[in-house]
C-alpha cells in the first residue's frame, strides 16, 4: 500500500507564509511527478496549484508564480509547497498528487488534503 501525508496546514494572516509537506510511504519503486491542487470548497472543481517532475523542472498556475515554490526531496520521496505573500483568496484544501511507479506500473495517489485559512 502507499499513501501520502500532507502536513503544514493551517490558519496564517494575510501576508503571511507557510510551508506544505506531502510524504509519500508504502512500496514504491520510484515516483515521478508531484503536484499540489487546492480545492476552495466541497463541490469545487480542484484547482492545479503546481507541478514538479522527478528531475526538479516546476510550473506553475499563473496566480501563485512569484508567491508559491514546489520542490520535493527524491531520497524522501517528499514535495514541498512553500506559500508566501498568502491573500484570503488562497483559503482552500490543498492536496497533493504523486505519480508513483509500483511493479513497474504507474498509480496515481492523493493525499488526504490539509487545510489552509487566509485571514485578512
Amino acid at each position: 500500500q502507499v499513501q501520502l501525508v500532507e502536513s503544514g496546514g493551517g490558519l496564517v494572516q494575510a501576508g503571511g507564509s507557510l510551508r506544505l509537506s506531502c510524504a509519500a510511504s508504502g512500496s514504491i519503486d520510484s515516483v515521478n511527478a508531484m503536484a499540489w491542487y487546492r480545492q476552495e470548497a466541497p463541490g469545487k472543481q480542484r484547482e492545479l496549484v503546481a507541478t514538479i517532475t522527478s528531475g526538479g523542472s516546476a510550473n506553475y498556475e499563473d496566480s501563485m508564480k512569484g508567491r508559491f515554490t514546489i520542490s520535493r526531496d527524491n531520497a524522501k520521496n517528499t514535495v514541498y509547497l512553500q506559500m508566501n505573500s498568502l491573500e484570503p483568496g488562497d483559503t482552500a484544501v490543498y492536496f497533493c498528487y504523486a505519480e508513483i511507479v509500483r511493479f513497474g506500473l504507474t498509480f496515481a495517489y492523493w493525499g488526504q488534503g490539509t487545510q489552509v485559512t487566509v485571514s485578512s
